[in-house]
């Protein structure tokens, strides 16, 4: 069975501001820094903090 359920990462952009994204299962970013896959949004979102407050990322 096929899983169609999105899934979520976090992509490094080039200004240093990372961004939490929704991909299919099958793709993965194009960005040359990003974790993931998450499968929540939320697990998303703690996981952006834990990087913002480790230095890895700059808050919006």
């Amino acid at each position: 069975m096929i899983d169609n359920a999105q899934t979520w990462y976090i992509v490094k952009k080039e200004n240093e501001i990372c961004q939490i994204v929704e991909l299919t299962p099958l793709e993965t970013p194009t960005e040359e820094t990003w974790w993931g896959p998450f499968p929540s949004h939320s697990e998303a979102i703690a996981k952006r903090v834990g990087l913002i407050r480790a230095g890895k990322c700059q808050p919006q």
